[in-house]
C-alpha cells in the first residue's frame, strides 16, 4: 500500500497562529486578498527566516522555495526592548525592503489584529476561569513592563551620574593641570624677586 505526501510544506506554528488571528478578523484576511500570490520574508535573527505567501482567501501559507519574497520584514535585536516601550517604537525597529504596498498592509494589521485570549481560554476553560487566567496574565506583563521601565530608567539615571563623574574628573585634571601652572609660575616670580633682593 502506497501513501501519498502533500508537496506543500508543514505549516509552520507563527503561520498557523497568525492564520488564527485572521480567521477571527474577516476585515484583516480582505486587506491581504489583493496580495494574493505574494510572498513575504520575516527575518529575527539568529532564528532562521520565516517565509510566508498570501493565498486567495487572505490566508498565509508556507511560501514555496521557487516564490521569490516581494517583502522582506528584518526585526533587529532592539525590537525585544522596543516592544516594551510601546507600539511605535516597536515598528520604527523594523525595517522593510520590498513592495511598499504590502509592507504598509502588514504593519496595519501588525498595529490592529489583537488576539482575543480570553475568548480562545473561555471555550477550552469556561468564563470565569478564562477571565481569571487573562486577568492575571495581564497584571504579569503588566509589572513585567512596569519593571523592564524602572530598570531603564535607572540605567539611564546611571549612566547620567556616570557622565557627571567622568565630567567631574575631567575638571578635576584640568583644575589640577592649572594649579601645577600656578605653582611653577609662583616658583619663577619667587626666584625673580630673590634675584631682585640679592
Amino acid at each position: 500500500m502506497a501513501f501519498v505526501f502533500s508537496l506543500m510544506p508543514f505549516e509552520p506554528p507563527v503561520a498557523a497562529a497568525l492564520n488564527h488571528l485572521l480567521q477571527a478578523e474577516p476585515w484583516a484576511r480582505e486587506r491581504l486578498i489583493p496580495f494574493s500570490g505574494a510572498a513575504l520574508e520575516l527575518r529575527l535573527p539568529p532564528l532562521p527566516a520565516l517565509r510566508l505567501a498570501v493565498t486567495g482567501e487572505g490566508r498565509l501559507r508556507p511560501a514555496l522555495q521557487s516564490e521569490s519574497a516581494s517583502l522582506v520584514m528584518t526585526f533587529g535585536p532592539e525590537v525585544v526592548p522596543a516592544a516594551f516601550q510601546g507600539e511605535d517604537h516597536l515598528l520604527r525597529a523594523v525595517k522593510a525592503e520590498g513592495d511598499s504596498r504590502l509592507a504598509n498592509e502588514v504593519l496595519f494589521l501588525f498595529r490592529h489584529l489583537r488576539w482575543d485570549a480570553e475568548e480562545d481560554l473561555a471555550r477550552v476553560l469556561g468564563d470565569a476561569a478564562a477571565h481569571r487566567v487573562a486577568s492575571t496574565a495581564r497584571q504579569f506583563v503588566s509589572w513585567q513592563k512596569e519593571a523592564f521601565s524602572r530598570v531603564a530608567e535607572n540605567l539611564m539615571d546611571y549612566a547620567l551620574e556616570e557622565r557627571q563623574l567622568i565630567a567631574h574628573r575631567l575638571s578635576f585634571e584640568e583644575h589640577r593641570s592649572a594649579v601645577a601652572q600656578l605653582r611653577d609660575a609662583l616658583e619663577r616670580l619667587e626666584k625673580r624677586l630673590d634675584r631682585l633682593a640679592g
